[in-house]
């Protein structure tokens, strides 16, 4: 393997293991954490990423990329909101963990951060919104604002992720209450026919 390969395995290794790192304990932990998990030395997560901040831009840039992918295929697809809530949760659910700490810690995090988050829910947003304008046109949803029924969706979901400990202790909250989410939003939304 050249030096050029061995950079970049290196620098995969690292963000896998901050990826663990930050899904198990949580955004506000140490280097030197994520160095011992990636079995490096401390200084070779500065090789890589200068900063902190740059190592979780990187982490986050990736993760976005990941769920804006996914939901542009999906959306490509003139899927029902029924079946967008319900692959958004199914998406939230691989990445669950990492996802619920990221939302907690959000505040904690340097401006950059925050920026490529708010990014990550501008894209979800503007593919939600696609749907949204289409079952609103095809008066299956009342006409409410667009920005308000993602705003109203992803609330009800990081409220229900922020309080995993409450609804659904040592196991996965979404999977736990998928349905019942999926159910009592499209009935708050929905037009009686």
């Amino acid at each position: 393997m050249n030096r050029k390969e061995q950079k970049k395995e290196t620098r995969i290794k690292i963000l896998k293991a901050a990826y663990k790192v930050y899904s198990t304990i949580g955004f506000n932990t140490s280097t030197l954490t994520i160095a011992k998990e990636a079995n490096v030395s401390h200084g070779t997560i500065f090789v890589h990423f200068p900063t902190l901040s740059d190592l979780q831009i990187s982490l986050i840039e990736e993760f976005a990329n990941n769920i804006a992918n996914e939901m542009h295929n999906l959306c490509q697809s003139n899927s029902s909101i029924e079946s967008l809530l319900s692959h958004h949760l199914d998406m939230l659910i691989k990445y669950e963990d990492f996802y619920s700490n990221l939302i907690r810690d959000l505040v904690l995090l340097p401006d950059e951060v925050k920026l490529y988050f708010a990014n990550l829910q501008v894209t979800i947003a503007f593919h939600f919104n696609q749907v949204f304008e289409r079952e609103i046109e095809n008066k299956n949803i009342k006409n409410i604002s667009v920005h308000m029924l993602f705003n109203s969706w992803i609330s009800l979901v990081h409220y229900y992720l922020l309080n995993k400990d409450l609804f659904a202790p040592n196991r996965s909250v979404i999977k736990s209450y998928k349905e019942e989410l999926i159910k009592t939003y499209i009935s708050l939304i929905s037009i009686d026919k």
